[in-house]
């Protein structure tokens, strides 16, 4: 009986914990009702959880989940409430609001960028540039970086963007007979991974020839690995386990690679050999006068590895996409590479200028695709925005994918129209920002947009492009945005522009 009675009081003691807990919760859960329902939004679905059954069917569907926040901005206004598990953010689509934010240092990244600081209990972008929600520290780590991605330096790297864009045409040109299928968002994802690991650390990858390069496969894992941290139930599901190990091994192998890259370049350094005038070159010397640690230069490879490939290999692979749909477009801006480069082989620096309608191109499809779509900042302080009081300690979100699309902004907004980028053309302030803005803006922006009209000035000059039938023109966000089907084409060589060795 005593063992009984030991058993019963354990599970009464336990009960009432559980009903202790359940109350504390749904008292939590009041609070936030009543500092946050004055704010336009849509209406909670379940007030236990709050999280909005719409939102985690869109998220098991893979649509994207701004175009829902589009529609409601449409329907309850520029500021807006979003209903999370037990927490709340505010979506603000102003010109002024991203103005205030962005523009100044005063607002800090939010506790949100916590989540790919680590994943799954693995240090991933720990505190580098993207994520460190420090400005003393961040400012540090900043001015390290900053002479790497100088105009002196970024004209240097012309020769690396034309020796892998042409490995590219080469090994598309092997497929390129009109019958052939080509996964234009694999290839694309694959040489932009070659030209960020020479450009950058002086690694030569050869993933563009080696389907079995472990570091396309690794970002691609936690890449998928930063969308299921959405979810703070996902590493207590059981089906995620073998996912999750998955992320972990990934992140020991970029942080691995990391580590490794960066000592043998400190010794070769200290042991005064030659050494590539690389970006790491670049970032060491720096380092060693501000005292910047091992941790922190493995923070921003593991950085400068993901947003230098995944994001302009996705900005490329919806600018081949769209021009596929748009013949006219496409004939216009053949037009002019073919007018710049003729039958040249080499890009040179100077020639990037004269590629207008390009620039137009690219910057089009970052409207409409911003590879980043958001960022967002704390708001410690209330503050009236749009005539709606938001509480403090509220974190504020900007994304650049709905501004891009709102008619509020543009006109016919979901139309493809490059003519919206003419240097004459009406600008709208504040609602175009895929590089963010303000002193946290993408320091790699000049960087991938160079690399950008290189590779696509030589596919342009080289080929004709043809998309699948069958495929969609659905995105699919994996932390970054990618198009869902992979952009697979048909090409056909443009004989008589072929460049002459």
């Amino acid at each position: 009986m005593g063992v009984w009675s030991f058993i019963t009081g354990a599970f009464i003691l336990l009960l009432i914990l559980v009903v202790i807990c359940f109350l504390l919760y749904c008292g939590y859960i009041y609070y936030i009702h009543m500092k946050y329902d004055h704010i336009p939004g849509p209406p909670r679905d379940s007030f236990l959880f709050g999280h909005s059954p719409t939102i985690i069917k869109i998220m098991r569907n893979n649509k994207v989940i701004y175009d829902t926040f589009l529609e409601w901005v449409e329907k309850y206004g520029p500021v807006i409430r979003i209903n999370g598990l037990h927490s709340i953010l505010v979506l603000v689509v102003t010109p002024e609001g991203v103005k205030e934010f962005l523009m100044s240092p005063k607002y800090t990244k939010d506790n949100f960028y916590k989540r790919i600081e680590t994943l799954f209990g693995s240090r991933f972008m720990g505190t580098g540039l993207v994520t460190d929600r420090d400005y003393g520290h961040w400012h540090k780590q900043r001015r390290i970086m900053d002479p790497a991605f100088s105009r002196t330096y970024l004209v240097g790297l012309m020769g690396t963007f034309n020796e892998k864009a042409e490995d590219l045409v080469d090994t598309l040109g092997d497929k390129a007979d009109g019958k052939c299928q080509v996964g234009m968002h694999d290839m694309l994802s694959r040489v932009t991974l070659d030209v960020i690991a020479k450009v950058a650390f002086g690694m030569e990858l050869n993933s563009l020839h080696d389907d079995q390069t472990p570091f396309p496969k690794a970002i691609s894992t936690v890449m998928r690995g930063m969308v299921e941290t959405r979810n703070p139930l996902a590493k207590y599901t059981p089906g995620k386990q073998a996912f999750i190990r998955d992320v972990r091994e990934s992140i020991k192998l970029l942080r691995k690679t990391g580590q490794e890259c960066i000592e043998r370049r400190t010794k070769a350094i200290q042991d005064g050999e030659d050494i590539p005038v690389d970006i790491l070159t670049q970032i060491l010397k720096g380092a060693e006068s501000e005292g910047c640690s091992l941790e922190d230069l493995i923070d921003n490879f593991v950085t400068f590895f993901i947003a230098g490939q995944e994001t302009t290999a996705n900005q490329l692979s919806f600018a081949v996409m769209e021009l596929t749909r748009h013949p006219d477009i496409l004939a216009r801006v053949q037009s002019e590479v073919d007018e710049v480069f003729g039958s040249k082989r080499d890009i040179e620096y100077e020639d990037l200028g004269k590629l207008k309608y390009l620039s137009q191109v690219l910057k089009e499809t970052l409207r409409l695709y911003p590879t980043a779509p958001g960022t967002s900042r704390a708001l410690e302080e209330e503050m009236v925005i749009e005539g709606v009081r938001i509480p403090p300690r509220t974190t504020l979100m900007f994304n650049s994918y709905i501004m891009g699309r709102m008619e509020t902004f543009y006109q016919d907004p979901l139309a493809f129209n490059p003519d919206r980028f003419h240097p004459d053309a009406p600008k709208p302030d504040y609602a175009y920002f895929p590089f963010s803005l303000g002193p946290r803006s993408c320091i790699g922006q000049v960087f991938a947009q160079m690399e950008a009209k290189v590779v696509m000035a030589k596919l342009l000059q080289r080929f004709e492009f043809e998309l699948v039938e069958g495929q969609s023109f659905r995105i699919l966000d994996t932390g970054t945005l990618r198009p869902m089907d992979g952009v697979i084409c048909r090409l056909r060589h443009r004989t008589e522009h072929n460049p002459k060795n």
